[in-house]
């Protein structure tokens, strides 16, 4: 009777199915391919290079057993190998290598291995409060305000949610300041991939608890049930992944899990505190492999988004607050999203302590010593009162829409200073003077420039103007 390779391996796949862990077997044997049989070598493909030394030094006992089986003392078994150039652009190459040499004794002694995997986050030195796909059920895209400031990253972090491993977004890397979002943004993902595909396994773990597992893994002898925990995830969210710099042996497997999930089409997301290209510390493939999907950033909240962050808070919490303390909120906290909502945990907790309504006057006499006071600063409110006085025209008829000639000029020059004095965008600005566009702005600031260097009398008037702002800021 003739054999052949599928048939010898699919007789050698059932006795390492009796020999192993279930798990080990789904991870380790089947994405295996049996590619020919030629003169009693068997040759089979394996998807990497990392995949043919796992079977080498875990399982070539095993193997050389079932081949001697199937093919006896003169069967071989060879590796055609899925070698990755680093290009997504060119095909994987492949290689053949032969199986090491094992010794006839080891082969006759071989004993079944029974084997168990274990969860990493089972470790005694990793916290046990959080297991399974370790989400935070909050953190969901119904919360997560869009604006300017995050709309790529947004976007494409849906389309992920949507089609997990089969866009082009894959991986998708969110990098960004601190407090912009980053966590709540990935984990969102997670959540929603959850939500629609439950039989999906989402994982999500920060780049510090990937080491501390790996090394209890070095530590413990276990690397095996490490490596096959994760081989098994379909969604891989790594948070803050500069966490890695300098950890030589994590890269190293963490290369290896990467490269197998990615080239199984499951999606791997990842969170760092800048775009790959600055990463220092980290192995050049590994960075190589960071740039293959999509890299989207996170910038800090403009003034609109900033607004709609605190709406959407209190709307949450059941609390109705004015349009002006909204206003005093999102001009005062213009760093981060987080240091946004640690003040508005203070105006609430302040407003239920003492019993009193949410008004303006309660929001600066509580968050004084959380931020600065903006009174003491030039301000879009500061510059509009100020250019209005000096060119004698009502605050009212900065932000409408009439034409008048004197008007334009002063809402020129309010304009010109609010680009000068504040950082509020082009965008932002238009806002606050009747909804204007970002255009009308560039060309206020162009105007109001051109007159400085074309009209003495007028380059006074901004002058003088400058002196109070100036007088303000000291």
């Amino acid at each position: 009777m003739v054999k052949d390779a599928t048939t010898v391996w699919g007789n050698c796949l059932q006795v390492i199915r009796e020999s192993i862990g279930e798990q080990s077997y789904k991870t380790w044997f089947e994405p295996i391919v049996p590619t020919s049989l030629v003169n009693n070598v068997l040759t089979i493909q394996v998807p990497s290079q990392f995949f043919y030394e796992w079977l080498e030094e875990h399982y070539v006992s095993l193997l050389k057993k079932v081949i001697f089986q199937e093919l006896g003392s003169e069967g071989r078994l060879e590796y055609s190998i899925i070698v990755d150039r680093g290009n997504a652009a060119n095909k994987p190459q492949t290689v053949n290598l032969p199986t090491k040499k094992i010794p006839q004794a080891v082969v006759n002694s071989y004993q079944p291995e029974q084997q168990v995997i274990r969860n990493p986050f089972e470790s005694k030195t990793i916290d046990r409060n959080y297991l399974n796909s370790q989400l935070n059920p909050s953190y969901v895209f119904e919360n997560y305000i869009e604006g300017d400031c995050n709309r790529l990253a947004r976007s494409a972090g849906y389309a992920v949610a949507n089609k997990p491993g089969t866009t082009s977004f894959n991986p998708l890397m969110v990098y960004g300041g601190v407090g912009l979002g980053k966590t709540h943004l990935v984990q969102a993902i997670g959540n929603h991939i959850k939500s629609h595909a439950p039989e999906k396994f989402v994982l999500y773990v920060s780049s510090e608890k990937f080491v501390n597992q790996f090394v209890e893994s070095v530590k413990t002898n276990s690397m095996q049930d490490f490596a096959n925990f994760y081989l098994l995830v379909d969604i891989l969210i790594i948070d803050d992944v500069q966490f890695l710099s300098g950890k030589e042996k994590t890269q190293e497997m963490f290369f290896h899990i990467f490269n197998h999930l990615h080239q199984s089409g499951k999606q791997i997301i990842m969170t760092s505190d800048c775009p790959p290209r600055d990463l220092k510390g980290l192995e050049e493939r590994l960075l190589s492999r960071f740039k293959w999907g999509l890299t989207a950033d996170l910038q800090s909240p403009d003034f609109e988004t900033r607004m709609a962050i605190i709406q959407k808070k209190m709307q949450s919490d059941g609390i109705d607050i004015p349009e002006n303390v909204i206003e005093y909120l999102a001009y005062s906290v213009d760093t981060n999203v987080r240091e946004l909502e640690g003040v508005l945990i203070s105006l609430i907790a302040q407003s239920s302590l003492n019993r009193k309504e949410i008004d303006l006057e309660l929001a600066k006499n509580a968050l004084k010593h959380i931020i600065e006071d903006v009174e003491t600063e030039v301000n879009l409110d500061f510059i509009q009162k100020t250019v209005a006085e000096y060119f004698n025209v009502t605050l009212d008829s900065l932000k409408a829409k009439t034409r008048k000639k004197e008007i334009v000029t002063a809402r020129q020059v309010a304009m010109y200073f609010a680009k000068e004095y504040t950082s509020h965008s082009l965008k932002s600005i238009g806002y606050h003077f009747g909804g204007r566009d970002h255009s009308t702005v560039i060309h206020s600031v162009q105007t109001v420039s051109d007159l400085i260097d074309t009209d003495k009398k007028f380059k006074a008037s901004i002058q003088e103007l400058q002196k109070k702002f100036k007088s303000k800021n000291s």
